[in-house]
């Protein structure tokens, strides 16, 4: 019997939402690990077993992986998720990790002081539509396919739905100057993988509230 991939994290979205996504687009089960106390954070780094002192972290194929990239790049590779060839890899890559940039944006709001947090999130929906969203449309329009790379589904294409949900929590209407990412949205979110991980009472994490910044940096002490 295959053992499922462990997860280690706090109870939230931050830098593990995406290796969630990933895992449930490929359709594999997976278990999590939430750390709640300080105790259990030292714990984990007095065990060695976080690399570089940070999550998250992932149990897998007899390894403990730290590091977001890192995860995510043997995550794609191990499920089929990165494109026929190098060429194809490294424009999943790169589209990859410009979507990541504007999720990472979104998820450190949340750790904002008040004052600053609602000038960040107008500043990210600014960025999406004015930097993000435009260059996606453009890719979607040359390349003439379902998909954002050849035509087969990659982690590119579930990073961009990723990021183009989190964005719409901030403005719903963030895609109304931009169809064929709307259709994009549309397309990839009936994938069955996709369909089943949006629906209630799946491992999908909410977006952070007041409870799990507190919490995050009760762990962290910051």
């Amino acid at each position: 019997m295959t053992t499922k991939p462990k997860l280690c994290y706090f109870r939230g979205r931050g830098r593990m939402e995406s290796i969630r996504w990933l895992l449930a687009a490929a359709g594999v089960e997976f278990e999590e690990e939430f750390i709640e106390t300080t105790e259990q954070y030292e714990k984990l780094q007095k065990d060695g077993r976080l690399l570089f002192g940070q999550v998250p972290m992932v149990e897998i194929d007899g390894m403990v992986l730290t590091q977001t990239r890192a995860i995510l790049s043997y995550l794609a590779a191990k499920y089929d998720l990165n494109g026929k060839d190098l060429k194809e890899t490294v424009r999943i890559n790169m589209y990859a990790d410009g979507t990541l940039d504007l999720m990472i944006m979104t998820a450190l709001a949340a750790f904002k002081p008040p004052e600053e947090k609602e000038e960040n999130l107008t500043l990210i929906v600014k960025k999406a539509k004015t930097r993000y969203f435009p260059a996606f449309e453009k890719i979607l329009n040359d390349h003439g396919e379902d998909f954002l790379v050849g035509n087969k589904f990659s982690w590119a294409d579930i990073q961009l739905l990723e990021a183009i949900l989190m964005v719409e929590e901030l403005d719903a209407s963030v895609l109304s100057d931009f169809p064929l990412l709307k259709a994009f949205k549309a397309r990839i979110s009936n994938i069955p993988t996709i369909k089943k991980f949006l629906q209630p009472g799946s491992p999908r994490k909410p977006p952070p509230d007041s409870h799990y910044v507190e919490v995050v940096r009760g762990i962290l002490q910051f």
